[in-house]
């Protein structure tokens, strides 16, 4: 097979070839064994060797090269960025911060190649005290349907790359009507801007999907999915990311526990984090919670209805880290039935087609040179995508040990201990204060 390639950028000095590689492009398997890259993007693919002299030649022995992973549902905090690229995520997706925690993280993204890159909603759309306002606010919401264009109109103002919207949580917080919520969507549609909802019931996934959104965030657990709602969701081309790896704690789960207890992973987390982890978040009083086996029997049900899944962790929540969480993502992800394949692409080429990024999530030529290369196979063992041997961001190789012990894991510490603390308080206070109000 003739190798496939373009010519390097002039000016862009350093080229990496890999060789003796299995390939993932991100759909299926490749018959290529090489990969060059230069100028930070893929220049070549090929069956043969594409090592010329003066090369940086990486031999993958055998290993699998994979596009670099995009976590498709966090919230920034310090260090997110530079943990995220340790754990072979190229690119996260934040689903809502506030403008100066953003605007930080885009500055470090654009100066730094040893972090991973960023996109973002910005402030999400909820009602005033509404969810997720005992997290970050004060931050602008919105009251009735003739504040929507001018709330999207703001985001943008701000750089927002999407938007995101919080549907009604089963009376537990105050929340935006239907009408709003389509009003929203309809205002950023007209501006070109993919529409995120956030659910945590049936009715309100009911209520999005009605509004016409393109993306569920999380799949509810206060009761079964049903055929007909699941087919609209297929019908309408809505992408679901279920976000598992918090599910699962959030359930009484020990997913936390699971990431830690894997020396794949621990060893690039520190011990700072693997207690973390295994400590997770005991002692939270309240109703009785509903089976984690319901959450992955809903994403069965998405998956065969043919609704595209995306990978997402919704770091830096309790049981969750940066990176490391999105690994134990793909692995619920293979539990729910979907072939190890499919949860790649999860990771890779969904979140890019859904979200626009048509620069990256394919191994292939002309694409960003965001790169991981493991050492077995997860196309037979999706856990294999912890046995890291090299990951590269546009071109730049990364080094997975700067971020243990570094000024910002330890910023980014503080940030997640605060973070849970909040947590936890919000969760007992609205534990022993709600009651269920008539219509809600």
């Amino acid at each position: 097979m003739e190798p496939v390639q373009v010519s390097a950028r002039r000016g862009q000095a350093g080229t990496t070839t890999i060789v003796n590689a299995r390939v993932f492009d991100g759909t299926t398997l490749q018959d290529w064994t090489s990969v060059r890259v230069a100028g930070g993007l893929i220049t070549a693919c090929s069956a043969a060797s594409l090592a010329r002299e003066g090369d940086d030649v990486i031999d993958a022995g055998g290993g699998m090269l994979l596009p670099g992973l995009i976590d498709a549902h966090v919230h920034l905090v310090p260090g997110a960025l530079a943990q995220s690229l340790t754990f072979g995520v190229t690119t996260v997706l934040d689903m809502f911060s506030k403008p100066d925690q953003v605007a930080a993280a885009r500055e470090q993204a654009a100066s730094r190649p040893d972090v991973a890159d960023v996109r973002s909603s910005g402030v999400g759309a909820t009602a005033p005290g509404g969810h997720p306002s005992v997290m970050y606010a004060p931050f602008p919401t919105v009251i009735a349907a003739d504040q929507a264009e001018q709330f999207v109109a703001d985001r943008i103002a701000e750089g927002s790359d999407y938007l995101k919207v919080f549907s009604g949580t089963g009376g537990l917080w105050p929340s935006l009507d239907a009408r709003t919520i389509t009003a929203l969507v309809d205002a950023a549609h007209a501006r070109g801007l993919v529409v995120v909802a956030h659910v945590s019931s049936t009715p309100g996934l009911e209520e999005v999907v009605s509004a016409g959104v393109d993306v569920v965030a999380h799949v509810p657990v206060d009761a079964e999915l049903d055929d007909a709602l699941v087919e609209r969701i297929a019908d309408a081309g809505i992408a679901v990311g279920p976000t598992l790896a918090t599910i699962e704690n959030t359930l009484g789960e020990p997913g936390g526990a699971a990431v830690a207890g894997d020396p794949r992973l621990a060893e690039a987390l520190g011990d700072a984090w693997v207690r973390r982890l295994i400590s997770g978040v005991a002692g939270l009083p309240g109703r009785e919670l509903p089976p984690y086996s319901r959450a992955e029997r809903a994403v069965r049900r998405l998956a065969d209805a043919g609704v595209a899944l995306l990978a997402g962790t919704d770091a830096p929540n309790p049981g969750t880290v940066f990176g490391a969480s999105l690994h134990r993502e793909l692995e619920l992800l293979v539990r729910c039935g979907i072939s190890p394949a499919q949860a790649l692409a999860a990771a890779t080429t969904e979140p890019a087609r859904v979200f626009g990024l048509v620069d990256r999530g394919r191994v292939a030529v002309g694409r960003r040179a965001d790169l991981v290369l493991v050492s077995g196979d997860p196309l037979t063992d999706i856990t294999a995508t912890r046995a890291i041997e090299r990951v590269w961001r546009a071109g730049v190789a990364c080094d997975r040990r700067a971020f243990v012990a570094s000024a910002a894991e330890a910023e980014q510490l503080d940030a997640f201990d605060a973070q849970v603390a909040k947590v936890v308080a919000a969760v007992r206070e609205r534990r022993s204060t709600f009651s269920p109000r008539k219509g809600s």
